[in-house]
């Protein structure tokens, strides 16, 4: 939609994380998402299962399912504490069962472990073949992370998987922010697909990071920590909107 970005909402967390702070009331959080009429929430089927009440039948918010499970989120550095290890936890079939409109899956390059790269390689395919059958859209989370990743926010890196998630058959990317709109930029316009930034732990720059998502022609943002683990999650979810449909007030500046 010309002059909106995209608001998603990542609470995908406890799988991997278990119930770290903001996610002990999931469906009460997943409420308070659908009440601030985001444009999207990313869930596990099991959570999906658990707060399908909370998805009126108007003005639902789009339902996104991770369909994958990694050990990446607890390698501090990848590779040196043993193999990583990333695996599907539903099928895209399943995933439309549960009345999702979109799937995510995680693509993790640069941790010099070429078995485990090659097995996300096939595993993306494979996921990527079955969307097309099934009719339902595949999101792909690209991520460099290794002991050879210095930056992965560095655009090289970024160009680099988003191109892999693309030649694979992804329909949207979701990605880390480069730190700056301009290289961020070269990064959007090298890539055939539309881009949502990703907003990482929580951060005090995380408005920063939507302004410049928006300044380099990014589709929008994929927030969860910053959202759900913010002060005032209402008045973020607000300042948000206003950067990603334009209309932020001058005030709202940093």
């Amino acid at each position: 939609m010309p002059g909106h970005g995209t608001l998603v909402v990542a609470f995908d967390h406890a799988l991997v994380l278990g119930p770290i702070p903001g996610t002990e009331d999931p469906c009460g959080q997943v409420a308070r998402f659908v009440e601030a009429r985001v444009d999207a929430i990313l869930l596990n089927l099991g959570l999906i299962k658990q707060c399908i009440d909370c998805f009126p039948r108007k003005t639902t918010p789009g339902l996104i399912a991770r369909i994958d499970w990694t050990t990446v989120w607890n390698h501090p550095v990848p590779g040196e504490s043993g193999a990583l290890r990333t695996c599907l936890i539903a099928r895209p079939e399943e995933a439309l069962h549960y009345g999702a409109d979109a799937v995510l899956t995680y693509l993790v390059v640069g941790t010099g472990d070429a078995d485990f790269e090659a097995k996300e390689i096939a595993r993306n395919a494979e996921v990527a073949r079955e969307c097309e059958r099934s009719g339902i859209p595949l999101i792909v989370e690209t991520l460099a992370r290794g002991k050879g990743v210095e930056d992965p926010g560095d655009p090289k890196w970024l160009a680099l998987h988003t191109r892999i998630a693309t030649e694979l058959g992804a329909d949207i990317i979701k990605t880390d922010y480069s730190g700056n709109a301009g290289t961020m930029r070269r990064v959007v316009e090298g890539c055939p697909l539309p881009i949502l930034v990703l907003g990482g732990s929580q951060a005090q720059g995380a408005l920063e990071i939507v302004r410049g998502a928006m300044e380099s022609g990014a589709a929008g943002v994929f927030f969860g920590r910053n959202i759900f683990q913010s002060d005032d999650m209402g008045g973020f979810l607000r300042e948000t909107r206003a950067i990603l449909d334009g209309v932020e007030a001058p005030a709202m500046r940093k």
